[in-house]
């Protein structure tokens, strides 16, 4: 799979990337309202990359987790999770490095996914969460035509124990 915006490359993710993928999910200003994120040792991201390899096998994933990359560097991720039995409903998420925020790539790569999601694999709806606090996020989720359905309390981010707000988003691709 290899997707082509106006300034991208989106390709799958893999351990060729180990080392820039632990440059961006380890570094704490990069990953702080993020669920999942920051990976606390290289140990972590090599059994996420491990992971994502071993999907990227299968016949029919359940999730693409890609590499952005910029004039062949690889700056970010953007990923689509299937999200029900059906395959009709997807979850779109991204990461980029720090070093290239503010630039637009986040909205580019996660049109691209969005368009791979309604025209390959035919999904009816595109969900996306983020934290409250996360403007750039939600900001991205509002320039792909997203709207806003469900602020709800609760989350918890990695590298915080306290509980904060989370955005739903939704955009109906049919």
């Amino acid at each position: 799979m290899k997707i082509k915006t106006e300034r991208l490359l989106i390709v799958p993710l893999g351990m060729e990337f180990l080392s820039s993928t632990h440059e961006y999910s380890s570094d704490l200003e990069n990953c702080r309202l993020m669920k999942h994120l920051p990976n606390n040792d290289i140990s972590e991201t090599i059994s996420f990359l491990e992971g994502v390899q071993a999907e990227w096998k299968k016949e029919k994933p359940s999730y693409y987790e890609c590499a952005i990359l910029k004039d062949n560097e690889h700056i970010g991720a953007v990923c689509l999770y299937i999200l029900d039995d059906d395959d009709t409903v997807g979850e779109v998420g991204w990461i980029i490095n720090k070093k290239y925020w503010g630039r637009g790539y986040a909205t580019e790569a996660a049109r691209a996914i969005i368009d791979f999601a309604r025209n390959e694999l035919k999904l009816k709806k595109i969900i996306a969460h983020c934290d409250g606090e996360n403007t750039a996020s939600y900001k991205v989720m509002e320039k792909l035509g997203m709207t806003l359905v469900s602020r709800t309390w609760g989350r918890k981010n990695k590298a915080s124990d306290e509980e904060r707000e989370e955005l739903q988003y939704s955009l109906d691709l049919d």
